[in-house]
């Protein structure tokens, strides 16, 4: 049997670019656009009733944001993952955003390999950390944690380079190039960072390094 494709919800009130990341998604095997909101309220509306595995959701919107309905959504114990629309390469709505719940976001005016990337990351649990802010991501998170003033919840110093790597999105295989160590090290150390934190994918460890004040926008 196939495997099914991912269930997504798209929430924006310009219906142009509803029209566009339609046909854009529509025109890829793995990912089917059930239901389209053209405000917060909608959204959180359709999420109950559809169940979508994604939703992409406008942070601009009006009676209802969209880092309003994330957190609505969110707030209900759905699973659904919600990957955020901006208009702005700015790292302070990665952080709202992953506050809200989301795992991540993408700015509208990038490349439509993002958002395809973007869906299908967090389809799987992965947070999607856009490029314009993996590096002020990394540095935030590497500055604290050579202060010290980070609390990581007793993960040990080479526990702290995996989950540094982990957030600037590289995968096990380049986690392992980088730190000159093998996959299965990377593996096992992954799983004793979950352990530790309690926490079962990517978006959540991310969002734990922002719920810590790791990573915080200036």
């Amino acid at each position: 049997m196939a495997d099914q494709p991912i269930r997504v919800l798209i929430a924006d009130d310009h219906e142009i670019v509803r029209t566009g990341i339609r046909l854009l998604l529509n025109g890829q095997a793995d990912i089917e656009v059930i239901a389209e909101a053209e405000d917060g309220a909608e959204a959180v509306s359709l999420a109950a009733s559809t169940a979508p595995d994604v939703i992409l959701m406008d942070i601009s919107m009006p009676e209802m944001s969209g880092i309003e309905a994330t957190q609505a959504i969110k707030a209900t114990g759905a699973e659904v993952e919600i990957v955020g629309l901006t208009m702005h390469a700015d790292e302070r709505y990665f952080f709202e955003l992953l506050k809200a719940g989301a795992s991540g976001y993408v700015v509208k005016g990038g490349a439509p390999h993002e958002l395809l990337e973007a869906i299908r990351a967090a389809s799987n649990g992965q947070a999607y950390i856009h490029p314009s802010v993996a590096g002020k991501l990394i540095g935030d998170f590497v500055e604290r944690a050579e202060a010290g003033e980070a609390d990581l919840d007793g993960l040990t110093d080479r526990e702290r380079q995996v989950l540094e790597q982990i957030a600037l999105g590289l995968t096990g295989r380049e986690i392992a190039e980088r730190l000159d160590i093998s996959a299965n090290t990377v593996d096992r150390h992954r799983s004793n960072i979950m352990s530790k934190l309690d926490m079962h994918n990517k978006a959540e460890l991310v969002r734990y390094a922002v719920r810590k004040g790791l990573i915080e926008s200036e």
